[in-house]
């Protein structure tokens, strides 16, 4: 199947807006269904090899590029070089997840839940560079080799993240289901250009769609493919802000 194939596969027609209250984050844990389809062993153990020796190839090569952006930071903005989130990660644990600092330290929003929008005044002048070149989540890497999160998988949200003013599990029931596996630095929502802030409701349930797609069918093969669209869809032009 073609990358174009996979993109056509996906609809998000039967992803409406549920007007059933759901219980608060605070107050009670999510639980993925039982019945979740289940990935292939095999896929999986290569999964997390590749997982492994591909975020530290990637740190160590990238070692000087990283080390530079840091006394960027440092250089343009008082404040910490790195910035670190409590997000969802598998079967709905929070997980630290660290990125480079993009924005000023008294405007940054810790728990994530205010999403960036175009000419944010809380981007810093090396931020609005290292996110429109998604520089900013190279320290991501760390958290893949940790195993907190995959280079591949649905996006890592965080924590009571809303989407059209409702939050995301009222927005789709299904929510939680993305969470069966880790969550990654890139994803098939992300190939598909699904990325930006979600002001609509069609937006976010198009990008949960994608992701409960590659739950309940993902294979080693469609990560490889999805890593390519991502590398193309990044040559032709990032849209990140």
């Amino acid at each position: 199947m073609s990358i174009t194939e996979l993109n056509n596969t996906i609809s998000t027609e039967s992803f409406r807006p549920s007007r059933r209250q759901q219980p608060s984050l605070k107050i009670q844990t999510p639980v993925i269904h039982s019945d979740a389809p289940q990935a292939p062993w095999v896929d999986l153990v290569l999964k997390r090899a590749f997982d492994i020796v591909s975020s530290l190839s990637a740190l160590l090569v990238l070692a000087p590029l990283l080390l530079l952006v840091a006394l960027l930071i440092k250089l343009d903005s008082p404040g910490p070089v790195l910035f670190k989130q409590t997000r969802w990660g598998r079967n709905c644990k929070a997980i630290k997840v660290y990125k480079f600092r993009s924005m000023r330290t008294d405007l940054c929003d810790v728990s994530g839940v205010a999403q960036t929008v175009k000419n944010d005044p809380r981007v810093t002048r090396i931020g609005a560079i290292l996110r429109r070149t998604n520089i900013d989540e190279l320290p991501q890497l760390l958290n893949v080799l940790l195993g907190d999160m995959s280079v591949v998988g649905p996006r890592c949200h965080a924590i009571g993240m809303r989407a059209g003013g409702m939050l995301y599990e009222e927005l789709v029931p299904e929510y939680h289901q993305r969470h069966a596996m880790r969550p990654g630095m890139t994803g098939l929502a992300q190939m598909r250009g699904l990325r930006g802030p979600t002001d609509r409701p069609a937006k976010a349930r198009a990008r949960i769609a994608s992701d409960l797609y590659y739950v309940e069918n993902f294979s080693i093969w469609m990560d490889m493919r999805i890593i390519v669209g991502t590398v193309a869809s990044e040559l032709a032009g990032g849209k990140g802000f």
